[in-house]
């Protein structure tokens, strides 16, 4: 019987408060899909050391950066606070940026989804909208501060990853964020853009590194089932074999 893929997941993370201790947790959605798809999720706490991280990212097939109902920290990228951001806390956005520098740095298979396909990006060189009203007062609505399920429609861009889990054409999604892409790191390209413009998806230039990221959430409730193919491409990723050269710097 041949061995299932492990895939590394980061969870989220809130601080001790007064009335509460420090707790950590998961969408159950992102390992319920990775099951699903026929390999083993893992699940990493926001680890301190490097070392610790590295024997984690040397365990895993791939890694799945977690979205967050909370917003990277704008002043970390340059830029102001907007009053529509929330900040996550600081202890899941520094381990979140150690792990996706990291799994680039190793060139392990990512799907890297909501905020966590932002903070790729940004980790990358590409750089965000803090509140996306704003930056493009013409774009259509990709959150609802009512309803938690919104859809709309995204168009994929031929001769992509996206095209060729999907096929060309459009096809519709959830959405729920109001910081965005603004300029692509230059190791990406896009994938999948709404009709106003703001990039859904992206995928490696390169074909060393699977990296594909998506805003939508594909292991939220709200998703459909065509949205499992981006998980099942994902873990199809991580069961090929990895080149000679990439075995070696993972065990280094």
């Amino acid at each position: 019987m041949s061995s299932k893929p492990i895939i590394g997941m980061n969870c989220d993370f809130r601080p001790a408060r007064k009335d509460a201790i420090a707790l950590s947790w998961i969408n159950t959605g992102y390992y319920d899909t990775v099951t699903a798809g026929g390999a083993i999720p893992l699940i990493a706490p926001p680890y301190a050391d490097d070392n610790d991280l590295r024997q984690f990212l040397n365990m895993v097939d791939g890694v799945i950066l977690t979205g967050c109902k909370l917003d990277l920290d704008p002043e970390r990228m340059g830029l102001e606070k907007h009053p529509s951001t929330r900040i996550m806390p600081q202890r899941r956005e520094d381990f979140d940026r150690r792990l996706a520098k990291m799994a680039y740095d190793l060139k392990i298979p990512v799907l890297a989804i909501g905020s966590g396909m932002q903070l790729m990006n940004v980790i990358c060189g590409g750089t965000l909208f803090t509140d996306l009203m704003e930056s493009m007062p013409r774009a259509l609505q990709h959150r609802d501060n009512v309803e938690d399920i919104l859809r709309h429609v995204i168009e994929i861009v031929p001769g992509t990853r996206m095209d060729d889990i999907y096929g060309p054409g459009e096809i519709r999604v959830n959405s729920d964020h109001h910081m965005a892409i603004d300029q692509l790191a230059p190791v990406f390209k896009v994938s999948a853009a709404t009709a106003d413009g703001v990039i859904e998806a992206y995928e490696t230039i390169s074909d060393d590194w699977f990296c594909l990221g998506v805003q939508f959430h594909p292991e939220n409730e709200s998703a459909s089932a065509l949205d499992m193919q981006v998980i099942e491409a994902f873990l199809d990723s991580c069961k090929e074999p990895m080149p000679e050269l990439l075995s070696f710097s993972r065990a280094a």
